[in-house]
């Protein structure tokens, strides 16, 4: 009769535990990270009487939780490579903002910049077109100032926020460390701290999203956490830190440290994942290369427009001088593991022919190699001065060693130092330093379109004469430069002759239309003193570099545009990414939800169930403490 009371106790306080066990899951259904428990019911054994076994009923074996590994590894995994995705594509969303389209745009203030030269070469002594012309170069600059300070601030608030989210994953750590000290101290019992385990999960779901890890369980119940795939971040009990610090080569850019104890080392960007990844990536890759586009524009524009300003005369009759401020030579950054002392730098050689790019060298035994690192083009040189890209590299000081590197960023800074040069409008040099003279006697109807200077090559004081022979060629006479010859005929005999095509010798282009005759002559001679307020040649060349192709052969005008389209395509790389990565992680999420998540439905069944066990184990205890009563009475 003892033995009935007991598989009614047994039974009684099983099913209590069941209901108990039910309630809570009930009570956490809205809880985030929480895994739905569930009682495992097992047998309490038998005893023999008269050689027959006899249950001893039921009794609880242990509370679990419906939890898999593999699903909430590859929900983590998913959500950490989606917050990453989504990171990168928030910070380009912010990029893509600072360049507008249509007449706010840059382009827009590029094309009307040059277009204020049209108004100057119609009329060259009027000082109001150009005024209009100063003020647009004026507006230039500041637009192209202005865009690299907002890129510096983006800049600077995502070295910010990379800060907050480093501090934000060593707390995390932490916790996630004091939470194993708590498992492994309620671990002896034969069921496990279930609650405990789920609120370990949630922080590493947390810190899952902002940089990505891998988990391994030790015997005693304990997560240890590794980042960038072997570093410990947690290590049972013992949390090591991350820390943020600036590149000891490039102090524009940030680097993520592993630390643990006196040791640390930098970690590599692309295996840290997570929202620290997204934003590493863009500070460390997009948001470079757009400067280097932005730069590449600021360059070319000042170089070209310089160089153009500088081969005319102003209304006074003087050389042009510089249209913006020259922009500086960009310095090379060393190594700290140099040998030696050598200063390098950068200048502009062709502004036709750069590339939005930096560049490493690396000294040789050989001389030296120059990396491209946008795509990784590599070329070898024999020593420096060398022209790559349209860019000279030289070395200006010191000496360098054998393995020595130095990083060149030659755009970085180009567009923030845009200013202009020039301050009154008298001083725009729009009149060319070449003129031409028809000889008496001409008889065809050519016309004189354009004349400028392209460049100096010390031969432009030379008098040139064309003269036209009755097949519509024509021949040159006077001093020419030999290294320069025109593109169209070798230096001996005659030159075709095409209206419209320009004629180019000695550094300056020619531009005629019309029909010639035979005999017809015209002498090119430097401009006549005082004729310059109605020259306009330069004027007109200046207009003409709208449609110098300088990005890639984009014409100067189209450059903006053909920038834009860049970040275009990476901002919809990114949200294409973005996107697909967030319905994965969402999808894992599900996966992982059904299989730990509380079901109302099946809780409610479950409560039905235990509790008419419940009901029937108290019936069955009543009747045996009943039957027990009597035997009792019997007895007395």
């Amino acid at each position: 009769m003892t033995a009935a009371l007991n598989i009614g106790s047994r039974a009684l306080n099983a099913n209590l535990s069941a209901l108990q066990v039910i309630g809570h899951n009930i009570a956490n259904v809205n809880t985030a990270g929480y895994s739905r428990q569930s009682v495992q019911m097992v047998s309490s054994g038998y005893q023999t009487l008269g050689g027959n076994y006899f249950g001893k009923g039921a009794e609880l074996g242990a509370v679990e939780r419906s939890h898999s590994a593999y699903l909430t590894r590859e929900a983590q995994l998913a959500s950490s490579v989606a917050a990453a995705d989504s990171e990168r594509l928030k910070r380009l969303q912010q990029l893509e903002t600072l360049f507008p389209i249509g007449d706010s745009g840059l382009g827009a203030t590029v094309n009307k910049m040059l277009n204020a030269w049209a108004d100057v070469a119609s009329s060259p002594t009027n000082l109001s077109a150009r005024v209009v012309a100063l003020s647009r170069g004026e507006e230039l600059a500041i637009r192209l100032s202005d865009t690299a300070s907002q890129v510096d601030a983006l800049a600077y608030n995502g070295r910010q926020q990379a800060v907050s989210t480093v501090d934000s994953i060593n707390r995390l750590a932490q916790d996630i460390a004091r939470v194993n000290q708590r498992i492994i101290e309620n671990q002896g019992g034969v069921g496990e701290p279930n609650d405990l385990m789920d609120q370990r999960d949630a922080l590493i779901d947390e810190i899952s999203q902002l940089v990505q890890i891998n988990t391994i369980r030790a015997d005693d119940g304990s997560l240890s956490l590794f980042v960038a795939g072997s570093q410990p971040l947690v290590l049972g009990t013992t949390a090591s830190q991350l820390r943020v610090e600036r590149d000891p080569v490039d102090a524009t850019q940030s680097r993520i440290m592993f630390q643990q104890g006196s040791i640390s080392h930098p970690l590599p960007q692309t295996s840290l994942g997570g929202s620290l990844g997204g934003l590493m990536g863009f500070l460390t890759q997009d948001l470079p290369a757009m400067q280097n586009e932005l730069g590449r524009m600021a360059l070319a524009l000042n170089t070209t427009l310089n160089q153009q300003h500088q081969l005319g005369l102003d209304l006074n009759g003087q050389p042009g001088g510089h249209f913006f401020v020259p922009i500086a030579p960009a310095q090379a950054m060393p190594a700290v593991s140099n040998t030696g002392d050598a200063q390098i730098r950068t200048l502009v050689a062709d502004p036709t022919a750069l590339k939005a790019s930096d560049y490493r060298l690396t000294v040789t035994a050989a001389g030296v190699d120059i990396v491209r690192l946008s795509d990784g083009s590599s070329s070898s040189h024999s020593g420096l001065p060398v022209t790559v890209d349209g860019l000279r590299f030289e070395q200006t000081s010191g000496a360098s060693g054998v393995g020595d590197s130095f990083l060149l960023r030659p755009f970085a800074d180009a567009a923030r130092g845009m200013k202009m040069a020039l301050t009154a409008p008298n001083q725009l040099a729009a009149a060319s330093v070449v003129g031409i003279t028809p000889v008496a006697g001409n008889s065809g109807s050519v016309a004189i379109e354009k004349l400028h200077a392209r460049t100096d090559g010390g031969y432009l004081a030379e008098p040139v004469t064309l003269s036209f022979l009755p097949d519509g060629s024509f021949t040159v006479s006077g001093v020419l430069d030999l290294a320069n010859p025109s593109p169209d005929n070798p230096l001996t005999g005659s030159y075709n002759y095409t209206p419209g095509k320009p004629i180019e010798f000695n550094g300056w282009s020619l531009t005629l239309r019309g029909t010639p005759r035979a005999g017809d002559s015209f002498e090119i001679a430097p401009a006549v003193p005082g004729s310059t307020p109605q020259n306009s040649g330069n004027a007109d060349a200046v207009l003409g570099l709208r449609d110098l192709a300088t990005f890639d052969g984009v014409s100067l005008a189209d450059g903006y545009g053909n920038m834009l389209s860049r970040l275009g395509t990476s901002v919809q790389s990114a949200k294409f990414g973005a996107e697909f990565s967030g319905q994965l992680a969402t999808s894992a999420a599900n996966a992982r939800a059904a299989t730990s998540g509380v079901n109302l439905d099946e809780e409610a069944a479950r409560l039905l169930q235990f509790q008419q066990s419940y009901q029937a184990a108290a019936k069955f205890l009543q009747i045996a403490q009943s039957a027990f009563e009597t035997m009792i009475g019997i007895m007395r």
